[in-house]
């Protein structure tokens, strides 16, 4: 894609050359991203953070990616403090905001309102989540992490991956995004996990196979992680369910802690979860005795969202190759435990 001006909606506008180098601006981010250097690339221009959707990582991390390439950041969070509460469309607000920042993210929580909104503005528009949809960003930051904990693991390249996406398939958006990612690679193995009422959406089993994938779909979950390089595991999205009693049918049905993993996965298979992991006891996706397993990578993988969101900044505002010219060494105390 032509990146500079462009909007981020779903993964359908990539192809995988556009990957390559959104990994490869990635990479070039780190040392701002660990506070060993700082930019003003971006120093008076105007992020507009719209998020009328409850999230704390996705927020807060683009918010964080902005700030790092040395933008400042104005945010609308909820429709109770925004314009839409009083009826105004979304292209009234999209034409009106548009003309307060140079780049605007947006989470709504009806699909296709993103694509909605950025038609109507005159900035480009990254989606950060629309219902049960899309998070292309998620899925990108995802991918970036499993290509980089295969590479620490002496694996080059993501053809050939092995991987099982665990839980609530039909709503989760991340792993709508990330199928459709995945399908621009090769030989890849996808083991889907779910009840059946929560299966992957057809559209995506489809787009998966007709990528030339070999896709298993099971609701047994010790026989499903035996040999994969990936354990994605997800959350039941309560909030697209019609009540709490409806979602708490298929709470808990999946879960994961260092007794499972030790008897049914390989010793370098990594733990995934796009997070929040919802630890509550009736819950408890992703047991906290996995925190001190080194192949444990949620948190690995929500730093690295911060470098990939400063990538398709960087990109979108045409400004990748001049980072480096804009950058100087920090002059505080930066020692982190990474």
């Amino acid at each position: 894609m032509h990146f500079p001006g462009s909007h981020i909606i779903g993964i359908d506008a990539f192809i995988r050359e556009d990957i390559d180098r959104i990994f490869h601006t990635a990479d070039r981010m780190r040392p701002y991203a660990h506070r060993e250097r700082v930019t003003k690339v971006l120093d008076g221009a105007i992020l507009g953070n719209m998020f009328f959707e409850p999230s704390t990582r996705t927020r807060i991390s683009f918010g964080c990616a902005f700030n790092l390439l040395g933008g400042e950041v104005r945010e609308t969070t909820g429709f109770e403090s925004s314009a839409i509460a009083k009826g105004e469309s979304l292209y009234d607000t999209a034409r009106v905001l548009s003309g307060y920042s140079d780049v605007i993210v947006m989470r709504h929580p009806q699909s296709g309102s993103v694509a909605e909104f950025a038609a109507a503005s005159r900035v480009p528009v990254i989606n950060g989540g629309d219902g049960a949809n899309e998070h292309p960003s998620q899925a990108l930051l995802d991918l970036y992490t499993i290509r980089n904990e295969l590479q620490s693991r002496g694996r080059d390249g993501i053809d050939g991956l092995r991987i099982a996406m665990i839980g609530d398939l039909r709503y989760g958006r991340t792993v709508h995004s990330l199928s459709r990612l995945l399908c621009l690679y090769r030989n890849i193995h996808v083991v889907l996990v779910s009840p059946q009422e929560l299966r992957l959406p057809e559209s995506l089993e489809v787009a998966l196979r007709e990528a030339g994938h070999q896709v298993t779909v099971t609701d047994k979950l010790e026989e499903s992680i035996r040999k994969v390089d990936i354990v994605y595991s997800t959350r039941i999205q309560e909030e697209r369910f019609a009540s709490r009693e409806e979602a708490d049918l298929y709470r808990g049905k999946f879960r994961l802690n260092q007794a499972v993993y030790t008897q049914y996965c390989e010793p370098n298979t990594v733990i995934m979860h796009p997070l929040p992991r919802d630890s509550r006891a009736e819950a408890n996706e992703l047991d906290n005795d996995l925190n001190e397993n080194p192949n444990l990578a949620i948190f690995r993988q929500a730093d690295n969202g911060v470098l990939v969101r400063m990538a398709l900044f960087a990109l979108i505002l045409d400004v990748a190759d001049q980072v480096d010219r804009h950058a100087r060494d920090v002059n505080w105390y930066t020692e982190r435990r990474f």
